[in-house]
């Protein structure tokens, strides 16, 4: 009776919060228009003070009297920016500089892969993290919108760490989500499976174990998790140390296998205490059907949350048949380190874009190209086409390409629902590491100047069924061995790691898998560019070619061109 008051009484307080920011995007649904204007006159005000606000007449935006006029002399004053235009105002805020983006300073800094070999640095401030965290508490509501008691049992949520480094003037640089997991309410914090600790193990084999040796034990209700590649590592866990598992349930200890820090192996030890029960249940599930699942061992389980939309329906196909049948399975959504664009809502797979919280620009897929093309607003969007997005945030982002492609799928009220198509520019992300061609050609460079191998022509492919690179190698010197091959793409894959810290991540996590690599016969490019203009896939005059792909296409091609 007590945990089921505790439940319901959680599940009061979420659904509290939860309905008051229903009502404002609701209200904002009845006219995006009027919405997205007041959001961005609500950033003019916010930073019009600020050196950035004063460079671009601010001050002088907000006298626009209709919102058309606003649009028209917001775009006149303020030009498209990439991460690197920005760059430059970031480095004077974390060196201590304020006032420059915007008013004082950023609370945080959240890191994500830049398209050079520097990381991006996304300055989070005070103002955005409130529209965040109000945005979390709908999301929080939405489940149980969908399932009213999956808050009855614990949430196993992955997200990063609070603090990873800190920028040269003492600002915390880390997860936003990490961030909002720490500073949520005590009575929700009981709700997760593991402390924070666990997300700083270092080794990701012990962090997996020390997951999943934790939420084994429990009753799981909500698994949380961007990449449902995680699913798969977490569960490929489980197959590989259910035995260590059980026999640390039952005595309450921690496998000492597993190289797991002080600091944290005391944080999730305080939590056990023998279950000698909860073993022997896990003992039978095993006796009875061999390979136990989470529809074996999280009967109760109500949510499963994570991408679904891209290159993850390959795993999401792995995974399908693992959870309970009445199981719900609603898109993550479209999410990135530099602003959260909205919600998926109403158990759809489409992400409602919120007007209220951001502002945003698009350009027709069809005008990308365009030197000058035509922005449009988020009331002037139609179903079924193809947009890139630019975005501009409290926190400093202006009119900021986010280098993605997305399409209007759907519309709530008068707002846009999109889902996301692809990157665009040369960027792949299996399983969200987004790596560029550029980081790719630098990486190889790289590795030829470590290894004084010498390349003729390479190209690396995604395979996404893998989760893998394969690199296509043509090198100088003909005589190269595999195993010469093999050790010259390891450090490329160093090097990648050291230039793209999501990429590193995601190898250290196992969900990108060891790179593979093909010595090519000589002139292996020449037979390819015959073979494609042969096919029609390019014209001859203006041949050119991405080095990094994903494309089973073209992959395949190179496939038969290998020694």
């Amino acid at each position: 009776m007590k945990k089921e008051k505790n439940a319901g009484l959680i599940t009061f307080a979420l659904s509290w919060v939860g309905r008051k920011n229903l009502k404002a995007l609701k209200k904002a649904a009845k006219n995006c228009e009027n919405a997205t204007a007041t959001t961005l006159r609500g950033i003019l005000t916010y930073a019009k003070d600020s050196e950035w606000g004063k460079a671009h007449h601010f001050a002088d935006i907000l006298t626009a009297q209709t919102d058309e006029e606003l649009f028209a002399k917001w775009q006149a004053n303020v030009p498209p920016q990439t991460y690197e235009d920005l760059r430059p105002f970031v480095d004077r805020q974390k060196n201590g500089e304020e006032n420059i983006l915007f008013p004082g300073k950023p609370m945080m800094y959240a890191t994500t892969s830049g398209t050079t070999s520097a990381p991006k640095w996304i300055p989070i401030s005070t103002e955005y993290y409130q529209r965040f965290s109000a945005i979390s508490r709908l999301w929080l509501y939405s489940f149980i919108m969908q399932r009213p008691k999956v808050f009855w049992g614990i949430v196993l949520s992955i997200v990063g760490k609070d603090v990873e480094t800190h920028a040269p003037d003492g600002t915390p640089c880390g997860s936003i989500s990490g961030v909002t997991q720490r500073d949520c309410p005590e009575f929700i914090k009981g709700l997760y499976s593991a402390p924070s600790a666990v997300f700083y193990i270092s080794d990701y084999a012990a962090r997996n174990y020390a997951l999943m040796r934790t939420g084994i034990e429990q009753n799981v209700t909500l698994f949380i998790t961007a990449n449902p590649s995680t699913v798969i590592e977490l569960q490929r866990t489980v197959d590989e140390h259910l035995d260590e598992m059980i026999k640390d349930i039952e005595n309450g200890t921690l496998s000492d296998k597993f190289t797991i820090g002080e600091e944290q192996r005391k944080a999730l030890c305080a939590k056990y205490k023998p279950n000698p029960a909860r073993a022997a249940e896990l003992r039978a599930l095993k006796e009875k059907y061999g390979r136990i699942l989470p529809k074996h061992y999280w009967p109760d389980f109500q949510i499963i949350n994570t991408w679904k939309c891209g290159n993850t329906h390959v795993y999401i196909e792995k995974i399908k048949d693992w959870f309970p049948e009445n199981v719900c399975s609603p898109e993550f959504g479209y999410f990135a380190s530099e602003c959260r664009v909205g919600l998926v809502m109403n158990g759809g797979s489409d992400t409602v874009l919120f007007p209220h919280m951001h502002y945003f620009e698009f350009v027709d897929a069809d005008d990308m190209d365009n030197p000058n093309p035509k922005f449009l607003q988020i009331h002037e969007l139609k179903k079924g086409k193809k947009y890139l997005i630019y975005i501009t945030t409290y926190s400093g982002i202006y009119r900021y390409n986010m280098n993605d492609m997305i399409e209007v799928t759907d519309f709530y009220g008068t707002i846009p629902a999109i889902q996301f198509l692809q990157k665009v520019n040369g960027i792949i992300s299996m399983t969200g590491e987004k790596v560029s061609e550029g980081q790719f050609i630098t990486a190889v460079k790289q590795a030829e100047e470590q290894t004084g191998q010498k390349t003729r022509f390479y190209v690396g492919f995604a395979d996404v069924q893998e989760s893998r690179y394969h690199y296509y190698i043509d090198f100088a010197d003909e005589a190269t061995t595999q195993e010469q091959a093999d050790a010259f793409a390891k450090v490329v894959d160093e090097k990648l790691k050291k230039l793209n810290v999501e990429y590193e991540a995601k190898r250290d996590s196992f969900r990108v898998k060891d790179q593979a690599c093909h010595i090519l016969k000589a002139n292996a490019f020449e037979e390819f560019k015959k073979e494609s203009i042969a096919k029609g896939m390019a014209r001859d005059g203006q041949f050119k070619m991405n080095l990094l792909m994903q494309d089973e296409k073209r992959h395949a091609m190179f496939k038969e061109l290998v020694k």
